[in-house]
């Protein structure tokens, strides 16, 4: 199968690249280059040819001789989601929407869209599936379900959709992320010693390692059409909703020495716990290789490896807000997130 892949050089991309190549595919990434100053460290596999290209700039002729495309390439997290809620909403809905449409248009057969269980938001008593309502609270989790109807129009004989809600990602990436909260807490531990955290930790997560997301998306290329047409499927495993606190506390297990500490009540209020029944029935060779402390244990290695320092753990680089604020306070990005002339790309 000839995939593209958007964002192939972001947290999931850089994973998701090696992976498909690794399973026969023929794979072509793009990704607008936002991140490519951040390499925590060289994985030694095959990645892709990539074009550096906004989503936005994508013609339905770049889409023409493939099979599928993989959509990951959005602002890609809640704090930049509402940092410019008018650009993630530019990017995230409407820029997603219209690669879709173009896709089609290509004569593109499969779309495989990543969203986020960010969408279940405040969550209810027991567990949310794929038909619980959904509460976004932030406009990157907004921009997910708007994308999720829209996108899901679009289905018909010629174009199978495909939307993989995912769980909180966890574990390492050569395009490494320091701002979601397994890696974030798994840093602090190897860097200062503790996790100190500024709220009591009782809201819950579901979480999913960055290599468990990457199969789910090649079961979705794969699947045969009718299980997976138009369906949004959670990604992840029931085993693996925590409460916040408890991540915390696997961590400091993993990492000898480290002490933990809690605070008062956030005003953060996203909760939610998940069932991942769904995606085990439609798509049964699929399942969760990673638990939350082996991906703990993993980094501490990774992190030993490469002799990770605080200055590398804090570089703006691993955390999507601070990159995006550094490239705009330096006019390399203009207010709508394109870069200012080719060379800075």
């Amino acid at each position: 199968m000839r995939v593209l892949i958007t964002g192939a050089e972001g947290y999931i991309g850089a994973v998701l690249g090696p992976f498909l190549i690794a399973e026969g595919h023929e794979v072509i990434g793009l990704d607008c280059g936002f991140y490519r100053s951040g390499l925590l460290y060289d994985d030694g596999k095959p990645h892709p040819a990539v074009i550096i290209k906004d989503i936005r700039e994508v013609s339905e002729r770049d889409l023409v001789g493939y099979d599928a495309v993989v959509h990951l390439a959005e602002l890609s997290n809640d704090p930049l989601g509402e940092h410019d809620p008018r650009t993630t909403f530019a990017i995230n809905h409407r820029g997603s929407v219209a690669l879709a449409q173009r896709c089609k248009a290509a004569g593109v057969r499969r779309f495989v869209y990543t969203s986020s269980c960010s969408v279940y938001g405040l969550g209810a008593e027991g567990l949310c599936d794929e038909t619980s309502a959904t509460a976004p609270q932030t406009a990157y989790a907004r921009c997910k379900t708007l994308v999720e109807h829209d996108v899901g129009a679009l289905a018909d004989t010629r174009f199978t959709p495909v939307f993989l809600r995912n769980a909180t990602a966890f574990g390492p990436s050569p395009r490494m992320r320091f701002d979601i909260v397994l890696n974030n807490l798994a840093g602090l531990a190897w860097t200062r010693g503790e996790i100190r955290m500024t709220s009591d930790g009782t809201p819950w997560r579901p979480l999913v390692h960055v290599e468990d997301i990457c199969r789910a998306i090649g079961a979705a290329l794969t699947a045969p059409r009718e299980a997976v047409h138009g369906h949004i499927f959670n990604v992840g495993d029931d085993r693996q909703n925590y409460r916040v606190r408890d991540i915390a506390e696997i961590v400091a297990r993993v990492f000898p020495g480290c002490r933990t500490s809690f605070g008062a009540p956030s005003g953060d209020n996203r909760s939610y716990r998940v069932s991942f029944a769904k995606i085990r029935q439609h798509l049964p060779d699929f399942a969760c290789r990673w638990s939350a402390e082996d991906g703990a244990r993993q980094l501490r290695k990774i992190f030993a490896r490469i002799a990770m320092t605080e200055e590398v753990f804090a570089d703006r680089a691993f955390t999507r807000l601070l990159q995006l604020k550094h490239l705009i306070a330096t006019r390399q990005i203009d207010a709508d997130f394109f870069w200012r002339n080719s060379a800075a790309a």
